[in-house]
């Protein structure tokens, strides 16, 4: 679409809205929330195909003024947590799925090489995993308890430890990303290759279904929130190294902005898997209907908010603006 046409299809649109955000009307925050979301997809359309344009420009003034509007009445203030789920993850969601297809990626391509090579190398589950750790989930599988290491600790100590564990290995996989997004990588690469050769010693020994039916009861949230941290810093390398029609300065702000919301929305997410590993992975004993539909859980709602959802909101706006 060239740029005239995309401004007689929308400025008229533009104008109407800002007009509604600079009235000194009071403002319904879910609208004006909506409307955000809507310039922020035309702004991000002007700044790939209309770099440096007059239309990027007023998108970006405009959009700025939407932003500052969300805060600005009281029922906001008071709706702030709500809105922040609503609108405000699911729109950022939108601008960091590439990085987080990125970020998938390696860690499929590095977990499928810690199979490949522990299947081709008998030590190599040693060499990653480390002696003490592979004994002792030997003899854990020995005595017919594969996965005894979740029952070894008090659930709330465990729960506590992990959350916090967790947390800070998040922390860490994001900012790494300001080493031009190779720290992240790195990161997500180790961790690729250690849960696929983690994965391989049960295969090994038979006990691959017990493995997989207990350990991803937590792991679908707790690698899923991995991915994300690491495709969010992929995205903050990224707007160092690519900064567009910006300055260098301008894009690490905006990239460190949209990032770092998408990281504060992921602890949660590590709270309540760092819950699951400390109190419900350790009931091997519960029927596997039940373990199989925790997991399925996880992984539908980790699917709707973050990838379904989002698309479907900026669909809904879209059919609003039409």
């Amino acid at each position: 679409m060239k740029e005239i046409v995309f401004l007689n299809e929308n400025a008229e649109r533009w104008k109407n809205l800002e007009k509604i955000i600079l009235s000194k009307e009071k403002k319904d925050p879910d609208y004006v929330a909506e409307i955000y979301i809507k310039i922020t997809d035309d702004l991000s359309y002007a700044q790939t195909y209309f770099p440096g344009s007059e239309t990027e420009k007023y998108l970006n003034s405009l959009a700025t003024k939407i932003h500052q509007a969300i805060y600005k009445t009281k029922k906001e203030d008071q709706n702030r947590f709500s809105n922040f789920w609503k609108y405000e993850i699911p729109a950022e969601m939108l601008g960091i799925h590439k990085y987080i297809l990125y970020s998938f990626l390696i860690f499929i391509v590095t977990f499928l090489i810690g199979i490949i090579s522990s299947a081709n190398d008998a030590e190599y589950s040693r060499i990653i995993l480390g002696d003490s750790y592979v004994n002792m989930t030997i003899d854990n599988i020995e005595k017919g308890d594969p996965m005894g290491v979740y029952k070894d600790s008090d659930s709330l100590w465990m729960f506590v430890y992990i959350a916090w564990n967790n947390i800070k290995v998040m922390m860490i996989v994001y900012l790494l990303g300001l080493f031009i997004s190779l720290g992240s990588i790195y990161i997500i690469i180790r961790h690729g290759i250690m849960i696929g050769t983690f994965q391989y010693l049960f295969y090994e020994y038979n006990v691959l279904y017990e493995s997989v039916t207990t350990i991803w009861i937590h792991g679908t949230i707790e690698i899923f929130t991995l991915v994300v941290a690491g495709g969010a810093g992929i995205m903050l390398g990224n707007s160092i190294l690519f900064p567009g029609t910006y300055s260098r300065k301008i894009s690490f702000i905006k990239g460190a902005r949209s990032s770092t919301k998408i990281v504060i929305a992921l602890i949660p997410f590590i709270i309540i898997a760092a819950f699951l590993e400390g109190f419900i992975t350790r009931h091997t004993e519960w029927h596997p209907a039940i373990r199989i539909g925790i997991i399925a859980v996880s992984f539908i709602f980790i699917i709707w908010y973050f990838f379904i959802y989002p698309v479907l909101l900026k669909r809904k706006i879209n059919n609003k603006e039409n």
